[in-house]
């Protein structure tokens, strides 16, 4: 038997485990991703697949920080395995945190949420006002450019990490928009290219080979700037043809440092293919990369219990695309 609490974030799902799961055994959470790998898959699988989840399930396991310095230690998990990040799931266990009593909040100001995931510590900024949860700040570890013009099915990529590692692709050098009606389409050339990064230097993260693998092809298209900010809207396929509803957080990082790189862009209005919005800033520059603060917000959709039928045929589900 499992406990959920399901959140979603710009669209996006985000199942956050809350009962049901033996410690995972590790010395920090990037240890504890690869304990979970190897021992927990069944249950990932029971939980985002169908017929208790879908193709384009989110969510995580709940695990110790890796210090005090942390309330909260994240497992995120998708169809195909276990994720380095997750920008819009760290917005969602902020709002978890404060609305279940995780952390202490005042009823007015910031509360900070800090987490450790696999890719390092973030933050979730939860603004109170009169009690009610206005917004998240998601802060991330440092954004960076890896590589620039990677020939590969064809077309160029950039590649950036962001917590995890992305190509970004203009979505006119494939001929399409990004709109709900191309998103089939928009699936299969990020499979091409993504088969076709598998192995290349431009995948591999420079001091840490467990963060290494392209996770997220990010198609981007220019829209009119807003008040003087850029704007682009964008769609993010991660895993195998995953689809991410929200304008996706770790990639909107990593979109940041690509144009913080080429012209110093300091904020960015990222919009997703479902028309939600995440408001992206650089707040510093350090040695290992650009400090990227997004705006978000998630809203709780619902608590489950999930059992599994020893008669069940299909007790880890399945999925149909």
């Amino acid at each position: 038997m499992l406990t959920t609490v399901d959140y979603h974030t710009a669209g996006e799902p985000f199942r956050i485990v809350t009962g049901g799961v033996p410690e995972i055994p590790g010395s920090t959470v990037l240890d504890r991703r690869t304990t979970a790998m190897a021992e927990l898959d069944d249950v990932r699988r029971l939980l985002c697949n169908e017929p208790r989840g879908h193709a384009d399930m989110y969510g995580c396991f709940l695990v110790p920080p890796d210090d005090q310095g942390a309330r909260l230690g994240a497992l995120f998990w998708h169809k195909d395995g276990f994720s380095t990040a997750c920008g819009h799931g760290t917005i969602a266990l902020g709002v978890h945190a404060v609305r279940e009593g995780l952390v202490e909040a005042a009823p007015d100001g910031v509360t900070d949420v800090v987490v450790d995931v696999p890719s390092g510590r973030v933050q979730a900024r939860v603004r109170l006002s009169g009690g009610r949860i206005e917004g998240v700040t998601f802060v991330n570890v440092p954004s960076f450019v890896i590589a620039r013009d990677v020939p590969v099915a064809g077309l160029r990529a950039d590649v950036s990490y962001g917590g995890a590692i992305y190509a970004s692709v203009r979505a006119q050098d494939v001929g399409l928009r990004v709109e709900p009606r191309h998103v089939n389409a928009l699936i299969e050339h990020a499979r091409r290219i993504k088969a076709g990064l598998a192995g290349h230097p431009a995948a591999r993260h420079p001091s840490d080979e467990r963060l290494s693998g392209v996770y997220g092809v990010i198609y981007h298209e220019e829209l009119p700037d807003l008040d003087g900010v850029r704007r682009q809207r964008n769609v993010t396929v991660f895993a195998d043809g995953e689809v991410d509803r929200s304008p996706c957080g770790s990639g909107t990082a990593a979109r940041m440092a690509l144009l913080h790189d080429e012209e110093k862009v300091a904020g960015l209005v990222h919009e997703s293919v479902v028309g939600s919005v995440f408001t992206a800033r650089v707040r510093e520059a350090t040695d290992e990369g650009v400090i990227v603060e997004i705006d978000g917000m998630a809203y709780r959709t619902g608590r489950h219990t999930f059992e599994l039928d020893p008669a069940d045929p299909f007790p880890t589900g399945f999925t149909l695309r």
